[in-house]
């Protein structure tokens, strides 16, 4: 019987604002082009998004000759990259509130994003997180991106779900990719699809959205309040009942959002500490 219950967030205009395209325009790239003239046309030809952005950046950065993208830039841009309004403190209070109504449950937060991981693990928040999965470069002997190593898209991002479900999360599991097959008996997950909640704002989100709502968790569609084009997006979700809810990616204190998250927190809380009286008899 688990006492545990995980937040799990994507990243990018979730957290924070796109910071693929945050990059690229420190290093003097025209965004718009990028992902219309470069990307677009390999999405045309059946690429999948993800690799097509991840190659595009590789192609770009060989073609800068000698200033390549390098790791210790994409580090760098996530030291000092822009968070969403109340992030950097909505760990604290959620785990506040969380131990004030039912100190028995842990309340751990996690990170599955498509954006890439040197630059998300470098945040100002990276350690709040007890995992976190993202796309991946390898880099050549000059240290600049050569070749992606992972690649996180849509129902990949799922297969971290049960890397957390399992309790598979850590370095003891570094390099030991099959283990996420192993079976669990049910009453030894970590932390049960009923036990998570997501927050996501794109089309990678979708099978996360779902597997976690068909479970019993909850589901919350967010979309920038900085691109209000993207909100039309983001109502399909509603739509189609991929979310339980849909907000501004704003986590202050009087934010719809975070009062939203405060309550689905507190309801999984009470429900796990419940179960776990019965459990226990």
């Amino acid at each position: 019987m688990s006492d545990v219950i995980a937040l799990i967030f994507d990243f990018d205009d979730t957290l924070a604002p796109d910071s693929t395209s945050g990059f690229l325009e420190t290093i003097g790239v025209d965004t718009q082009q990028f992902w219309t003239k470069r990307v677009d046309p390999l999405l045309a030809q059946d690429w999948d998004p993800v690799p097509a952005y991840l190659h595009q950046m590789i192609e770009l950065s060989r073609e800068r000759g000698d200033q390549p993208i390098t790791r210790q830039q994409l580090q760098s841009w996530g030291e000092t990259l822009p968070l969403h309004t109340g992030v950097e403190t909505l760990f604290s209070r959620l785990r506040e509130q969380v131990r004030k109504v039912h100190p028995q449950v842990q309340l751990e937060f996690y990170l599955i994003s498509s954006g890439i991981g040197d630059v998300v693990r470098h945040t100002r928040i990276a350690h709040e997180f007890t995992g976190i999965w993202a796309s991946e470069f390898i880099y050549d002997e000059h240290g600049a991106i050569s070749f992606p190593r992972r690649i996180v898209s849509f129902t990949d991002k799922t297969r971290y779900l049960f890397h957390i479900q399992k309790g598979i999360v850590g370095p003891a599991y570094v390099g030991k990719p099959f283990e996420v097959n192993r079976k669990v008996p049910e009453d030894r997950l970590r932390v049960p699809f009923d036990q998570m909640v997501f927050v996501g704002d794109g089309y990678t989100d979708i099978p996360c959205f779902s597997l976690i709502r068909r479970s019993g968790g909850f589901a919350f569609g967010v979309w920038d309040p900085k691109h209000r084009d993207k909100r039309s997006r983001a109502w399909g979700f509603i739509e189609d009942g991929r979310v339980s809810n849909l907000n501004q990616a704003r986590y202050d204190n009087d934010a719809e959002l975070y009062q939203w998250l405060e309550e689905a927190l507190t309801s999984l809380a009470g429900r796990v500490a419940l179960k776990s009286r019965l459990y226990r008899g």
